[in-house]
């Protein structure tokens, strides 16, 4: 059979699931209540098939360095991976054809690509696995396979799959997609027994799907070879980087594959399974994947509850006290509270958006960012001032970089720091601080063999994330609005 290649596309914000989701910290890096998150599952799941020796990732460029991490905590089989690093997001049907250009100039037309969002969780694993090897027998024959979980209820949030006729090979032609219905419409479907629900899943030979795009898609096409062309490759201990070039990758069809493609072409496929699947879209989804009291509340963080039932409430950091309170979903952040009612939790997208369209650092940012380097938390702030908690990574180090506005009082609570200032070079130990003018160059790295943890306080007109300028920096970003 023909090498599977499985791409994993981490793209959207997850609104439904904001203040959790975030722009910076989005969906896929939610954490599971075993620790794991949505895009480590996704990738254990992948990288487990039979014959894999590599995984694809389309993901955004400042979300690059978080994706590591998350893999190699993984990657045991020491797998390659291959990393198409988008600078705006496009939808799927840019990333699915820039990634089959990828695989067919790397591996031909002939390798299969099995195409997986990193944001859905899947928990019956002998069923993927079987899935995945009747989809790539109806690939190998040119087929745009993709995969239909039986209905379970009548969902009015999902999209469906019409069945066709059968196939020789196995699983059934689609007749046609279907939009999400109302609920009239998802009763008749569950009903008739020939309606699938839309995973978004593919498998695709590389190859065929070419052929489908230039046919039905030739715009998102061009657009994806054009783009390929003039991006960068980076090589490095067993990765591989394409950084996709932001000016032609900006031209590309902000389209779904389902749009551009599925709905227009002949030879699309579609395999039925029962997966334990859920795209975990919105909180009442997160609140089915754990159990419950005799009251139907699940509560995670410590809670003082009086005449509640039906609730669920996330609350590590802070007691929560409730009264008379009946189906709400209840979620606290350092930062930001949300209060629904479960019944119209996929609505909480309405709040993300607004926050978006007032430039609310909510929407984009928590108070504790990841970096390349480590992490920063920030602790407080006011009118001309903002202080940080920072932690950086043995070996790491933060770019060389000027502040116009703002001075920065660094002081070291535990490990060793390296701190160029200005024209000076020096270490500071335990207890040690250093004082940092606006329009000096500064860079934190860290020496040692432990963390290092300091203290920053920062003063002046303008403290905004984007008053930075970057000089040097290790891992070749440009400049940002974002520390470090």
């Amino acid at each position: 059979m023909s090498t599977l290649i499985p791409c994993i596309i981490a793209g959207g914000a997850g609104t439904r699931l904001w203040p959790v989701s975030r722009e910076a910290m989005p969906k896929p890096f939610m954490r599971l209540p075993d620790g794991q998150s949505l895009l480590q599952k996704t990738f254990s799941r992948a990288s487990s098939l039979p014959g894999v020796e590599r995984v694809l990732t389309v993901t955004n460029r400042d979300l690059f360095f978080r994706t590591q991490d998350e893999y190699r905590q993984l990657n045991q089989q020491r797998l390659a991976l291959d990393f198409l690093l988008e600078p705006v997001g496009r939808n799927t049907a840019p990333a699915i054809a820039i990634a089959a250009l990828d695989c067919a100039r790397e591996h031909g037309e002939d390798c299969l690509l099995l195409v997986l969002p990193a944001d859905h969780l899947v928990n019956d694993l002998p069923a993927f696995a079987d899935a995945v090897e009747q989809a790539q027998l109806l690939a190998a024959q040119g087929w745009l396979t993709t995969f239909g979980l039986r209905p379970t209820r009548a969902e009015t949030g999902f999209g469906y799959i019409e069945q066709g006729q059968p196939i020789d090979a196995g699983g059934h032609k689609v007749a046609r997609f279907v939009e999400k219905p109302d609920a009239a419409h998802a009763e008749r479907y569950l009903e008739s027994g020939h309606h699938l629900w839309n995973a978004g899943m593919f498998c695709l030979r590389v190859g065929s799907l070419l052929d489908e795009l230039r046919e039905h898609a030739p715009e998102v096409l061009e657009c994806a070879s054009q783009c390929l062309a003039r991006s960068p490759v980076k090589m490095g201990s067993g990765e591989r980087q394409v950084e996709l070039a932001a000016d032609s990758f900006g031209q590309a069809p902000d389209i779904s594959i389902d749009y551009a493609l599925m709905e227009h072409s002949s030879r699309v496929a579609v395999v039925p399974c029962d997966l334990g699947w859920s795209d975990i879209g919105c909180w009442e989804a997160v609140r089915e994947l754990r159990p419950t009291d005799a009251q139907g509340n699940h509560c995670n963080g410590e809670a003082v509850l009086h005449d509640v039932s039906n609730c669920y409430i996330d609350s590590p950091r802070r007691l929560v006290g409730a009264v008379g309170l009946d189906n709400l979903i209840v979620i606290d952040t350092p930062d930001a509270l949300l209060i629904a009612d479960a019944a119209r939790s996929q609505e909480v997208k309405v709040i993300a958006q607004q926050l978006k369209q007032q430039g609310h650092d909510a929407y984009r940012l928590h108070r504790t960012v990841t970096r390349p380097w480590g992490l920063y938390t920030v602790l407080e702030e006011g009118p001309r001032f903002k202080i940080k908690r920072i932690m950086v990574r043995p070996g790491e180090s933060l770019s060389l970089q000027m502040h116009h506005h703002r001075s920065e009082h660094w002081i070291v609570v535990s490990g060793m720091a390296c701190v160029t200032n200005g024209e000076e070079e020096f270490l500071l130990d335990t207890n040690e601080s250093t004082f940092i003018k606006p329009g000096r160059s500064h860079r934190l790295t860290n020496p040692g063999v432990i963390d290092l943890v300091m203290i920053e306080v920062q003063s002046g007109e303008y403290l905004g994330e984007d008053d930075i300028v970057r000089f040097t920096d290790i891992y070749g970003r440009v400049p940002s609005a974002a520390i470090g």
